[in-house]
């Protein structure tokens, strides 16, 4: 008899889905690997996507006389669909599997749930800063325009020597527009750049020994950082993105998370592994469907080679 049924959820439209045990250890796991997601607050996203307001007051308050006239304050609005999109990843294991205790195979999911939430967490921070395809590294016609390289205009010349005036450079621009920052995330290249500067040109006393080593601490100057290969991603020429994460960049899970168990046939079309049945494996395929927006664009700036 199969046990697989046993450690699985399944939702009222009958899909199967993760054991409840392992959902919330997914989207912890999922928060602590990406950058985006640890600059940025994510909430539950329905699975048919939500609608994000943005609301500015444009003028300041304004003093009037007892029975005075009022003025027009002014507001403007704006709006940016969250729509998520479903990602996958799937690995064969023995079918064994498929007959062991509850236990082992809660154990098995778990070790796939890890794995699952580090790609995920990569994968997030991929298709919001470039709007690829992970696995292809090609743009995404589902992802669109809904990335930062696109969406994102405020942009500074990357100097190798001087990463520090780069990051200025940035602040400067988006408290311009008058924007706070509360974040940076960084490529190696560049936190390497800063961990070499030093505090004068006579000096060898490093201008941040923080960084030095590979370290990645949480802030910088009473500024929330994370280093991650994800902002220079393939041949992507991004170096940082500074900006206010906080508030103007929102993101979500649909809190369930299907999950197939797949015993028959070639799923993951790999010519050289052959028919599942047929080399005594199954398939396990998990889906999440994951989303994101970038409310006001002009509250970023790209650092870029």
């Amino acid at each position: 008899d199969n046990k697989m049924g046993s450690v699985l959820q399944t939702a009222p439209n009958g899909t199967t889905l993760f054991p409840a045990e392992l959902t919330n250890e997914l989207f912890n796991l999922v928060r602590g690997k990406s950058s985006l997601a640890k600059l940025a607050p994510g909430s539950q996203i329905p699975f048919r996507g939500e609608t994000a307001w943005t609301f500015t007051l444009d003028k300041e308050i304004d003093v009037v006389a007892e029975n005075g006239a009022k003025s027009n304050g002014g507001a403007t609005m704006g709006q940016v669909t969250i729509t998520p999109v479903k990602v996958e990843y799937g690995l064969r294991v023995s079918d064994e599997f498929d007959y062991a205790s509850n236990e082992i195979q809660l154990g098995y999911l778990r070790a796939f749930a890890e794995g699952f939430a580090s790609k995920l967490a990569r994968g997030i921070d991929i298709m919001a800063m470039h709007g690829v395809n992970p696995r292809t590294g090609s743009s995404s016609a589902l992802i669109g325009n809904n990335h930062f390289d696109y969406v994102v205009s405020q942009l500074v010349e990357y100097s190798s020597t001087d990463p520090d005036s780069n990051i200025s450079s940035a602040v400067a621009l988006i408290e311009g527009n008058e924007h706070e920052v509360t974040g940076v995330v960084m490529a190696p290249a560049f936190r390497s750049a800063l961990a070499a500067m030093t505090k004068g040109s006579t000096s060898y006393e490093a201008l941040y020994p923080e960084l030095k080593w590979g370290a990645n601490p949480d802030s910088l100057n009473g500024i929330a950082i994370d280093t991650n290969s994800t902002v220079s991603f393939g041949s992507n020429s991004d170096r940082a993105i500074v900006g206010n994460f906080r508030d103007f960049f929102k993101w979500g899970f649909a809190r369930e998370l299907p999950i197939e168990i797949i015993r028959y046939g070639n799923p993951d079309n790999d010519a050289d592994a052959g028919d599942l049945k047929g080399h005594n494996q199954i398939y396990i395929r998990g889906e999440a469907y994951v989303g994101w927006g970038i409310l006001v664009p002009d509250a970023f700036a790209i650092v870029r080679s």
